[in-house]
This record gives structure tokens, C-alpha cells and sequence, in this order.
């Protein structure tokens, strides 16, 4: 059994844009991990998507060779996604560590994602090395954040180390820091013998299979070991076994401390899941606390711009299915858009991701549906069932109640926007609770607030009304009673699903008008009268009518009596009455698109 007394193994937690894959670039090029010709910004993320955007999507592990007061160490570094969509994703990899380092950027100070992750870290026992990012800009107030981390972790502010990823400042003295500071992993003579593991992260290979990223917490494991998934329930033979380099190099063993990584050869979606347990088949071991089987937030249905391409697009799903767990759908058909997918994801960030790598990484182009959430509906029969899409919502006379998922809110804004954040607040029904003033003229609001909101728009007009300086961070809480209705449109006197939503009873009729007006301003005009109106409550709420296209019968006539031209007008009339009656408004599918994509 190996020696774990030389093994550190540590993350890094912060908010998005603090510097931390800048961080992990200077640690990979001081430790000479990466040749040099290798070296490139932003090296552990290594999506396309992630390097253009700045934001780490996908958690990319490294294990580092350091060398401090004649010994040398091994550091495994989880670099982990810093948006609150990934949340359970950061609990489990700071679950497969002993420590972290909680990374401030000195000219930003403390934001509302990283209270929320550091209080998973606390949560967990972990240590905590606080530092200072962004050191050497001329914007940085290091003396005033470093009184705000003092405060919030209750140390010295000698204890904060200062860095910068830019120019490398600090960054050696913060790994000899990580050997003094942070502890090895942990031994359990009891469960030692045999072998048990974290799964914090997965891939999938066409030619490999997925291919787990683990944390040895008991025993060892070697390539064709017989190994089982608890959450999966799949018995599998380990092909191959191995460390971060940071690419993936196969070794003979991981033993207990080591992080790396398992082959499992298994091509089939719904087996690996974040936050399982790995054992040696038969084994008595139970499963390491902490699993979440990944609920969907938010729900939008995809369908591709040609029919033609759906089984394409169904491929498409499975293969990100294969390496994304938390991301779920199923098939379903519109009589507007024919058949397309109902699609499951953790958040609005995450539904971004998945529809751009569709369109990115197998070049379909696909129509994306105004996002929803789930809904509890009670009918007054005391029928109870889930509703996920406004096209299942029962008519408003058969509803008793309706229940919705409300959020925790957290925002950090300066001082003097206070007031229109409060304002924003209220405008989407949100209740306010605690506010807490730090030194620097910041101000922290807790709030509580209904999901539907948040996804109306709420992340752009709060950046909006801030100038960009608040930040905020939410965890879905309890559900509630809900006060909303179901708003259809329709067009020539008959319902589109498509277009329906589910909107707040107090902002019904301004739905309506708004819904009505976009429609009208981009619907072709028929060649009879079009009627286009809102219902809900059981009544129109809005209406307007689009004006026939119409074909200037009198045209050949020069001259003659009246009479022969109020004859042609007269037949015209009776015409467009006749289409009227019997006429279908063929709606384009660039109506829909700009419909949906309007949210």
C-alpha cells in the first residue's frame, strides 16, 4: 500500500472570472507539469465554449510533482466550474479533497457564489488557504478585501496569501503553503483492504467507453479488476487505469489518496453519475455517502430547423447524455414544429451550453422553446400530477391549486445601487429578508423568490440596473403556493400550443398585449381577416386583427357605371367571407422561431 503522506489533494473555489484557470496555469508552469511549448492559457479547460467564454464548464483534474524542502510532493488538482448551475458538480469535487483554496479577486472582493461554495466547503471540513487574485492591477483593493476575508473566515490577515496569475507573484509561496497547510488523505484501517471510490466527473470515448474521473478513498484498483457502480447498478471490467498529466497517462495502479481515472468500456447512457461510488464487484463495502441522482430545474423542448434532421439530432442527445448526466430528455411531437425533444437541464447556463455544443459539435441547427419549470397542479377532482410544459396545463376552471419551486437569493451589490435592486426585487415578487453592509460600501441581500422569475429575464436586469457590479447566487428552496395562469394564443380563432406560457395572474393582461403585438407586427398577412388574440382566465384579454392581402379587382375597368365595380367588390367580399370561414392560417416557421427565442 502506498505512502499517502507526500499526496495533497485541493481545489480551487471562486466566483466566475476570479482568476483561478489563470492560477492553475502559473502552478502548471512552476512545477513544469506541461513542457513549455505546450503551455497555453486556460490549459485545464479545455472546451472550445470554455476558452471563448472564460468560464470553466467541465471540471479538468491535474497532479502536479512539487518539490519543498528536499521532498517531493504529489498535488491533484480539481479546478471546478464556478457557476451556481453546477453547484452539486463542486460539492462532489471538493467531496474527493482534503483542502481548498479560496480564491478572491482583489479588485472585485467577495461575491455572492463564493459565499455559496464556501460555505459547501465548510460544510464538508475542509481547510481553507484564503488568497488575493489579481495583485498586481492597478485596481486592486488587497487591503480592504483582505479585511472582508478575515472577517468571513474569522483568521489573521497575515494568514492571506496574495498572487497573481498574470504575472506568477505569490505563486510559489502558495505551494509551499498547500504542503504545510493542507493535510494528507485520510486512512480507515477498518475499510482499507478493500476498494472504494469517488466518482466526481466522467467522460465519454467512441473508442473507450466513458471513462470515469475517480478519488481513491480505500484500497487500490488495477486495470481488469472487476468493479461495480452503486447509483448505475453496472458491473464492469476496468481496461484501463491511470493519472492526469494533464492529459490521461495509464499507470499500473491508483491506490488510496490518488486521483485518477477508470476505462469501463460501457457505451450506454444513465450508468455513470456524479457523486457514485466505485467498488470491486461482491464487495461488502457500503456506498460513500453524499449521492444526488440530477434533477432538472429548467425545461425547454428542442427541435431541429429540418425534420429531416431528427434522427440526427437524437444522436446528438445521446452522445451528450453519455457524458453528461444531469442533462435528461424525452421525445415529443408538436403539429407546428413535428417531433423534437423534451429537454431537462440544471439551469439557464446549462441549457446555453447544450444547445450551442449541438449546433458546435454536430452542426445541426435547431429551434430551442421558451424555457419552463415544473409546476404541481392539484385539479378540484384532487387529481395530482407534475406539469412541465404549459401545453399539459388543464383549463383554468378545472385547476383547485397550483404549487412552484421557490429560491434562496443571495446579492452582493455596491451600496449606492441598493435601491433599484430593491425595486428589481419586488418588480419580480421577490420577498426580501437579511441584509448584511461589509466595510468596502457593498451590501449582501437575502432574498427569496419564485424560479419563474429568476428565468424572466432576472440575471440581465440585475446586471443592468447594477452596471454590471452585483452578483448573485441562489439554491432551489421550498414550493409554494402559486398564483399563475395559463396564456394561449390564438390565431384565426384557433389555439397554437406553441405559443402557449404559463405567466403570473398579475402580469397576465401585459403578457397578453405584448405576446399579441409581437405576433401581429410578424405574422404574414392571409388572404382573409386574421384574428390574432390572448386567452386566459377563460376570457380574450387581447386582440387585434391582421388585414387580409387584397387583389385590386377593379383594376381593368376603365371608365363605366358604378354599379359593374361594386359587383366585382361585392364578389370579393363574399370570397374572403368564404375563406374566412373555411381558411387555415399556415404559420412560417420563422414565426416560431422568433416567438420562442423572444423567452
Amino acid at each position: 500500500m502506498q505512502d499517502t503522506k507526500k499526496i495533497r489533494n485541493f481545489s480551487i473555489i471562486a466566483h466566475i472570472d476570479h482568476g483561478k484557470s489563470t492560477l492553475a496555469d502559473r502552478m502548471l508552469e512552476l512545477t513544469k507539469s506541461v513542457p513549455q511549448r505546450r503551455m497555453k492559457e486556460q490549459l485545464l479547460d479545455t472546451m472550445e465554449l470554455e476558452r471563448e467564454r472564460g468560464i470553466t464548464i467541465k471540471m479538468q483534474p491535474v497532479q502536479m510533482l512539487f518539490s519543498f524542502e528536499g521532498q517531493n510532493y504529489i498535488f491533484n488538482l480539481i479546478d471546478t466550474p464556478g457557476h451556481i448551475d453546477f453547484s452539486y458538480e463542486v460539492s462532489r469535487a471538493l467531496k474527493a479533497v482534503e483542502g481548498s483554496i479560496l480564491l478572491v479577486d482583489s479588485t472585485q472582493g467577495i461575491q455572492a457564489q463564493t459565499l455559496t461554495t464556501l460555505s459547501l466547503a465548510r460544510d464538508l471540513g475542509l481547510l481553507i488557504i484564503p488568497a488575493l487574485s489579481k495583485i498586481d492591477s492597478p485596481f486592486s483593493r488587497t487591503e480592504e478585501v483582505a479585511e472582508e476575508i478575515s472577517e468571513l473566515l474569522d483568521c489573521s490577515k497575515s494568514d492571506i496569501l496574495k498572487v497573481s496569475g498574470k504575472t506568477g507573484q505569490g505563486v510559489q509561496t502558495l505551494m509551499e503553503e498547500i504542503v504545510r497547510r493542507f493535510p494528507p488523505p485520510g486512512h480507515n484501517p477498518e475499510t482499507d483492504s478493500d476498494f472504494r471510490s469517488l466518482t466526481f466527473d466522467f467522460k465519454y470515448s467512441s473508442h473507450k467507453g466513458i471513462i470515469i474521473y475517480t478519488r481513491v478513498f480505500d484500497g487500490e484498483v488495477k486495470k481488469g479488476d472487476a468493479l461495480f457502480l452503486h447509483a448505475g447498478q453496472k458491473k464492469f471490467n476496468a481496461l484501463e487505469v491511470g493519472k492526469f498529466a494533464p492529459e490521461e497517462i495509464p499507470t499500473p495502479i491508483l491506490g488510496r489518496g490518488d486521483i485518477g481515472y477508470i476505462v469501463t468500456g460501457v457505451k450506454e447512457p444513465g450508468v455513470a453519475y456524479v457523486g457514485d461510488t466505485v467498488s470491486l464487484k461482491g464487495s461488502n463495502l457500503k456506498p460513500l455517502p453524499g449521492f444526488q441522482e440530477p434533477k432538472p430545474v429548467v425545461w425547454a423542448s428542442v427541435y431541429p430547423d429540418s425534420q429531416d434532421d431528427f434522427p440526427l439530432l437524437r444522436q446528438a442527445l445521446l452522445r451528450l447524455k453519455l457524458s453528461d448526466s444531469s442533462f435528461s430528455f424525452e421525445e415529443e411531437s408538436s403539429g407546428a414544429l413535428g417531433r423534437g425533444f423534451r429537454c431537462g437541464f440544471l439551469g439557464m447556463l446549462h441549457l446555453e451550453i447544450i444547445t450551442e455544443r449541438i449546433k458546435r459539435e454536430f452542426n445541426l441547427g435547431i429551434i430551442v422553446t421558451t424555457p419552463s419549470i415544473t409546476y404541481e397542479v392539484i385539479t378540484k377532482k384532487k387529481k395530482k400530477f407534475f406539469v412541465y410544459s404549459p401545453v399539459f396545463f388543464p383549463e383554468f376552471g378545472e385547476i383547485d391549486e397550483i404549487y412552484e419551486p421557490w429560491i434562496n437569493l443571495k446579492i452582493i451589490t455596491p451600496a449606492n445601487y441598493l435601491g433599484p435592486v430593491l425595486r428589481l426585487l419586488f418588480l419580480h415578487e421577490a420577498e426580501v429578508g437579511d441584509t448584511l453592509s461589509f466595510k468596502d460600501g457593498r451590501t449582501s441581500v437575502d432574498s427569496k423568490m419564485p424560479l419563474r422569475e429568476l428565468m424572466r429575464n432576472f440575471f440581465d436586469e440585475l446586471k443592468s440596473v447594477s452596471s454590471g457590479y452585483a452578483s448573485l447566487s441562489y439554491e432551489i428552496g421550498e414550493r409554494r403556493k402559486a398564483d399563475v395562469v395559463k396564456l394561449d394564443l390564438l390565431v384565426a380563432e384557433e389555439s397554437v400550443p406553441a405559443f402557449a406560457r404559463i405567466v403570473s395572474r398579475k402580469r397576465v393582461e401585459e403578457e397578453a398585449e405584448k405576446a399579441v403585438e409581437k405576433l401581429y407586427d410578424i405574422l404574414p398577412r392571409q388572404m382573409f381577416v386574421t384574428k390574432i388574440q390572448a386567452k386566459a382566465l377563460s376570457r380574450i384579454l387581447s386582440s387585434k386583427t391582421l388585414s387580409p392581402l387584397r387583389k385590386d379587382v377593379t383594376a381593368k375597368l376603365y371608365g363605366g357605371d358604378v354599379t359593374r365595380k361594386k359587383k366585382l367588390l361585392e364578389k370579393q367580399k363574399k370570397g374572403k367571407k368564404k375563406m374566412k370561414e373555411g381558411g387555415k392560417v399556415n404559420i412560417p416557421q420563422d414565426v416560431f422561431m422568433k416567438m420562442m427565442r423572444s423567452g
